[in-house]
């Protein structure tokens, strides 16, 4: 996937599919965008955050040609004209996991007991302060009344909690498993307790005013292919 048309030309422009995506689908997404570059004139230029991150941004006008966000934000844009409704489709469902640092002791989350017993022994927790998982494993820990205990020692933050775990500063990470598996130098424990889990569901659409529609719905249709989905479970996303 590149970060720039090639050359910087109009005809090297108007090859790119300019990409709103959140953190989830960025490993299937560069797998399949490596694949569009290869086989087509078409380019990929995304740019990720969470869905939470990227809905202020489009209120605010920023445009790309093709979105990949929570179902909820693709109904509410779809709604208001700004994604084309006949567009919208869904792509993949994502489990809320953990990762520790490579070749650190996997602790054992296999219920909800084992799961407080790994957060109260852990010296430092990390989770996202705007994503949909970090939001829920907020709620989570309020429902089982230890909140204020772990976010004592919690780094709460936008981004890849991955990367924390990897450098040591935190002994675990949580965030959807896909948003895990993205970050080198970390081993996927996995997903919570059934419990306590959050299926996030996502999607992708056109933008009404996209300058490349047609290379953002071929893009599109090749993340729902059945050829994609061992590109998407190998990412840590299960097909919807």
């Amino acid at each position: 996937m590149t970060e720039r048309a090639a050359g910087g030309t109009e005809e090297a422009e108007a090859r790119v599919v300019r990409v709103l995506s959140t953190r989830a689908t960025r490993g299937v997404l560069t797998a399949l965008a490596a694949e569009l570059e290869r086989e087509t004139s078409l380019y990929v230029v995304a740019d990720y955050g969470a869905t939470n991150e990227l809905m202020p941004r489009i209120a605010a006008g920023e445009r790309a040609d093709l979105l990949l966000a929570t179902h909820a934000a693709l109904d509410t844009l779809c709604a208001n004209g700004t994604i084309v409704p006949d567009s919208r489709t869904d792509v993949a469902r994502a489990l809320v996991g953990m990762a520790v640092g490579t070749g650190a002791v996997r602790p054992d989350i296999s219920t909800v007991d084992a799961l407080v017993a790994t957060l109260r022994a852990a010296r430092a927790v990390a989770w996202s302060k705007t994503g949909a998982s970090g939001l829920h494993f907020a709620r989570v820990l309020a429902r089982l009344g230890i909140l204020e205990e772990i976010a004592a020692k919690a780094i709460v933050r936008d981004g890849f909690t991955g990367e924390l775990a990897a450098t040591g500063e935190v002994d675990l990470a949580v965030q959807q498993v896909s948003e895990l598996m993205a970050v080198p130098g970390v081993d996927i424990v996995g997903p919570l307790p059934q419990a306590v889990q959050e299926v996030t569901s996502f999607a992708g659409g056109v933008f009404a005013d996209a300058v490349n529609p047609d290379g953002a719905r071929a893009l599109l249709a090749r993340l729902v292919a059945p050829a994609a989905r061992p590109a998407l479970q190998a990412s840590g996303l299960e097909p919807a």
